[in-house]
């Protein structure tokens, strides 16, 4: 409690020598916005609850680390397996199909010995409240062979008879997510989703892999049998591969398919268009990192494709809507698989890179504590990360203080403008790293940009908001440093075209078509416009401005 105090002191301390030269009859309000905003954080210090007020309504720009199926809360997942007529498994605490449906009308699933209609969940609040928590975080307590980590991931299988139907649901899915974004201010989403992954599975039956395996050594960091010239060949092989076509043209349709079906419940485009509308949304192509090299190089030579043949549909027609912008390697970081392939991994997306440049790229790396691998597996993720597989941002990047010469990658982080995702509630919860423990302050110390992210908050059942209350409120941040966090979070979006920034992650000059740091959020000169219509990136920025503008105004 006597740190908070002294906090709340510094931060109110400009407040208080501003006033010293006012005189004493000045009513309150007429302090500059931004101080108001200072002062109202200062007094909210400590207050959980007057905390959370006062950062829905502050505007958090954009959530870059979110997994699509992980962002959904478990009570959607439960409507759904019930119009889909599917089954609760108890014994594998998991959802299930069905073994057929009846003939009456409406029709009844057939479960089968030992399981249940998920539609009885809704008469039997046990029940209800049992999948919840099978499908979530919610009221997990760790136990002797069960940790958090194991909790959080195992979700995923159990929802997976739903999550699997993204194409189908995709739509209500993101519609659900960005009406919650909506609700907090925000302005952007970039969303992981991994497409049927059935469709790269067929497409690697045509690549022979190069015969000479990973070296034995767990955590070796020289791989053989990964060439430049062998992975070429591999490309070449599943570009010719008619099943790596279908794939493409599968997974586009995806895309668009959920795209559109959003648009629809929200009626995008129309005099009766919800809120949500507002929030522009990019997908990031999914890669899953614990399987076979083969699968793994279709997957993602899938998802380069994707995203470049995006990008040249939207250089013949302006106006078409962007879907995959980039990639990122998910599943667990720990995994045997993923961990002994780590190396190669990172080549293999270097190697792509040099091909397809203009394709983005933020990667899982270093989502790893002491203990959950030997401490040789904490020392080179996230460098090679960012030195072999050009990674723009890194997400969660929790052991970099356990990287070989982490002062040095650290300044080559702040230098490159290489981004971490800071995931607080996912890092407690899965690697029980939180608080003082956390890199977080290493990370703003360093000058690296840091920017706040959800994860999957549907399975940790908390929003954007609670992540910056938990930052205010284990880290002493204070409204100047959270509203630079949100401004990174535009910055290091991977949306088109340049900055309204004139030098990265400096928020204090605009470029020279939108005038002065004091014109920010009013209405823009017929230059400005211009450069804002050009360049979406500037716009949310630009957007952004004006939404923090009206909120410091309405503060008292």
């Amino acid at each position: 409690m006597r740190v908070r105090a002294v906090m709340s002191l510094l931060l109110l301390l400009p407040v208080c020598l501003r006033a010293q030269h006012q005189p004493l009859s000045t009513p309150r309000r007429q302090a500059a916005p931004g101080l108001r905003a200072v002062r109202a954080f200062a007094e909210a210090a400590g207050d959980p609850v007057r905390l959370r007020m006062l950062l829905t309504r502050m505007p958090k720009g954009a959530d870059l680390h979110v997994h699509f199926s992980g962002a959904v809360y478990a009570e959607t997942f439960l409507d759904e397996a019930r119009a889909d007529l599917l089954c609760v498994d108890p014994a594998a605490k998991s959802l299930a199909v069905n073994l057929g449906a009846t003939r009456s009308i409406p029709p009844q699933p057939v479960c089968g010995e030992g399981r249940r209609r998920v539609d009885e969940a809704f008469s039997d609040q046990a029940l209800y409240d049992t999948l919840i928590d099978w499908f979530s975080m919610r009221a997990f307590i760790p136990s002797s062979g069960v940790s958090g980590h194991d909790q959080f991931f195992a979700t995923f299988d159990r929802f997976d008879p739903t999550h699997s139907a993204g194409a189908r649901h995709g739509g209500e899915w993101l519609d659900t997510i960005v009406s919650l974004a909506a609700a907090q201010n925000q302005q952007y989403i970039e969303i992981m989703h991994t497409p049927d992954l059935g469709r790269a599975i067929a497409a690697a039956q045509s690549l022979t892999w190069p015969s000479t395996p990973q070296t034995s050594a767990a955590f070796h960091q020289d791989v053989t049998g990964t060439s430049d010239s062998e992975l070429a060949a591999a490309r070449r092989a599943l570009l010719a591969s008619p099943e790596f076509e279908k794939a493409v043209a599968a997974d586009r349709a995806e895309f668009a398919s959920i795209l559109a079906d959003r648009r629809d419940r929200e009626h995008c485009g129309t005099a009766s268009a919800l809120p949500a509308c507002s929030v522009r949304v990019r997908f990031l192509f999914q890669v899953l990192r614990a399987n076979t090299p083969a699968v793994t190089f279709a997957q993602t030579l899938l998802g380069f494709e994707l995203a470049q043949r995006d990008a040249q549909a939207r250089g013949t027609d302006p106006h078409a809507e962007p879907q995959v912008v980039g990639i990122n390697f998910v599943q667990p970081e720990d995994n045997r698989v993923a961990m002994a392939e780590y190396t190669r991994q990172m080549r293999i997306i270097g190697f792509l890179h040099t091909l397809y440049p203009g394709v983005h790229i933020t990667l899982h790396a270093g989502e790893l504590a002491e203990g959950l691998v030997p401490p040789e597996g904490l020392r080179f993720h996230i460098r090679q990360a960012v030195e072999i597989a050009h990674a723009e941002r890194i997400g969660h990047g929790v052991d970099i203080m356990d990287e070989i010469d982490a002062e040095s990658l650290l300044q080559t982080m702040a230098a490159r403008h290489i981004m971490a995702e800071i995931n607080l509630t996912s890092n407690d919860v899965i690697l029980g790293v939180a608080g003082i423990g956390h890199p977080l302050p290493l990370y703003r110390q360093a000058a690296v940009p840091v920017a706040l992210s959800t994860d999957d908050q549907g399975v940790s059942r908390i929003d954007l908001t609670h992540e910056y209350v938990r930052a205010a409120m284990d880290f002493h941040l204070g409204y100047p440093e959270l509203k630079q966090m949100a401004r990174t979070s535009l910055e290091h979006a991977f949306l088109e075209g340049a900055s309204l920034w004139r030098s990265p992650d400096v928020f204090t000059d605009p470029v020279a078509a939108c005038g002065s740091r004091s014109t920010l959020g009013a209405s823009p000169s017929l230059a400005c416009q211009a450069f804002l219509s050009a360049n979406p990136r500037a716009a949310e920025q630009w957007e952004m401005e004006r939404r923090l503008r009206a909120f410091e105004i309405s503060l008292p």
